[in-house]
């Protein structure tokens, strides 16, 4: 199965807010997926893991995976776009 990482500085509220929001919308349109919320200090690790990296802060490095804009599902703008880019990559 796919799996997609989302992280925030501490892994917690935001990145667990936004992974719930993707994994409620990745389902709604059918797309089998694991939305993980992580901390950013443990990115390194989970990151060969994944298949895509929905970011809520600026990289600091590059990732041999897809980054996308977390703040976009955080706040709705964009959001859609950032979503068919996602599902895509996940295809």
């Amino acid at each position: 199965m796919k799996r997609v990482i989302v992280a925030c500085g501490s892994g917690v509220a935001t990145s667990q807010m936004v992974a719930s929001k993707v994994s409620r919308l990745l389902r709604d349109k059918k797309v089998n997926a694991v939305v993980d919320a992580v901390d950013i200090k443990s990115i390194d690790t989970h990151i060969k893991q994944c298949d895509v990296y929905i970011a809520i802060t600026a990289p600091t490095k590059e990732y041999p995976v897809p980054i996308l804009n977390g703040i976009a599902f955080l706040t709705g703008i964009g959001m859609e776009k950032e979503l068919d880019k996602l599902i895509n990559y996940l295809k």
